[in-house]
This record gives structure tokens, sequence and C-alpha cells, in this order.
């Protein structure tokens, strides 16, 4: 597995790197978000693996680490990276912003390496085998699929298509849409999408359900209004 440190603490880097490989992680780090967002341009221009999770600092240079989560998650070929946002900014509004980009988990300053590590591995247990930039192209059409009109999710391939366009849809919009298509009209309350779309070892905020729901009526167009709220209850995908 390969992870990606961007921050500009040289030593926070070298302790993370230390900690990291010493757990058999392939480890690589960047000063910056610019030094990052080349180091992937790179790989997605030759032949290598991308990495399997970026730790991003928040408070960097000219590009912060909320800007460059945002660059990877409108590229479709980076956009399924899962991020953990590792920062000294742990107020709520902060955490809520970094969910809102996309991030898979988020950690304030000081850092404990035992808990480092715990969400580390938290995060690759529920994704996908190294990303290379040529996955997508690779992967055949089959019939393990969703689909609702201009909507066809590939369930192998793991991407989602609107009237023939890729949506760049994150790990969790993606199995939560997975999961509303799957049981149309049926209601989920949001007990029940924590509990199968999110790891139970991860702390979730109260709200995160509802800026991922957001997130993903946006991105799926004019088929968000289909992701109906009952008030009391939770949400549910009424065809």
């Amino acid at each position: 597995m390969k992870i990606l440190i961007v921050d500009d603490e040289q030593d926070l880097c070298e302790i993370l790197q230390y900690n990291l490989e010493a757990e058999g992680y392939e480890v690589q780090t960047a000063a910056s978000a610019e030094e990052a967002l080349l180091l992937i341009r790179h790989t997605l221009d030759g032949d290598g693996h991308l990495p399997n999770l970026i730790l991003l600092d928040v408070m960097m240079g000219e590009m912060s680490g909320f800007q460059m989560a945002r660059r990877l998650k409108e590229n479709t070929s980076t956009a399924s990276i899962p991020i953990i946002f590792i920062t000294a900014l742990d107020g709520e509004d902060e955490v809520v912003k970094g969910l809102n980009i996309g991030a898979d988990d988020y950690m304030a300053k000081p850092l404990s390496m035992k808990e480092v590590k715990a969400r580390v591995k938290a995060v690759l247990r529920r994704t996908s085998t190294a990303l290379t930039p040529h996955d997508e192209a690779d992967n055949a059409e089959t019939d393990n699929s969703l689909c609702y009109e201009g909507i066809r999710m590939n369930l192998d391939a793991k991407t989602c298509t609107l009237d023939g366009t890729e949506l760049a849809l994150t790990k969790l919009e993606f199995e939560l849409l997975t999961l509303l298509l799957q049981h149309p009209n049926r209601v989920f309350s949001r007990d029940e999408l924590l509990s199968r779309c999110w790891p139970q070892d991860v702390f979730v905020l109260g709200r995160t359900v509802d800026v991922n729901i957001t997130r993903l009526r946006k991105k799926i167009g004019q088929y968000g209004k289909q992701i109906k709220t009952r008030i009391g209850y939770g949400y549910c995908f009424e065809k």
C-alpha cells in the first residue's frame, strides 16, 4: 500500500514516514500541495500506482490542503483516492468543511502515532487495491450494475456515469448511492446509513450523513431530487 504524506513540517513528515514504513507501507512525502500534485501528475503520465491514501495538512504555503483536495476530487482520475486531513484546525466548522470536500477522516495535531496507525488502517481496509492511471480504461463493462434512467453504476469497476459522463464520486458517495438505488423507496435512518456505509472504528460527526447526502445530490444533477428527506426518519431514493 502506498501512502503520500503532504506537510510543510519536515520533522512531522519524517516521524510519520518512519512509523508508517515500520508498518509495512510504501511512503512518499511532499513539502507542499504543489509538490504533491506534481508527483501525482508524473504518476498519471507514467505507469506507476497512485497513492492508496493521502495524509494531507491543511495550513501550508500558497496552496492549502483544502484547495489541493478539491483539485483531486474534481479529477476523475484521482477523485477516489482517500484523504485524511491532519491539521491544527480542529473546530467543527473546519471538520465539516473537510468532509464537504470529500475527506475520509480528520485528525488534529498534536498527533498520536498509535491513533494515526489505527485510522490509516481503518481507511485502507475499506478501499480497493492500488490504483493506476489506466485502471478505469481497463475495466470491462459487466452485468453487475445498477441503473436508473441516466444513472449507471458499474459495481465491479466502481464507476458511475450520468448520461454517459463519468461522475467523480468519493467512495462514501458511491456506497450511499449504491445502497439507495438497491433499495428504491425504502427509507434509511441516519444510523442505518452510518452503520452500512461507514466503518465502525472511525469517529463520525452527527452531521456527516447530511453533508454527504447534500454533496451526492449535487453530483447527480437532475436526479438529486430523487433522494428524498423523510423528516424524522431519514433518506430514500424515490423512483
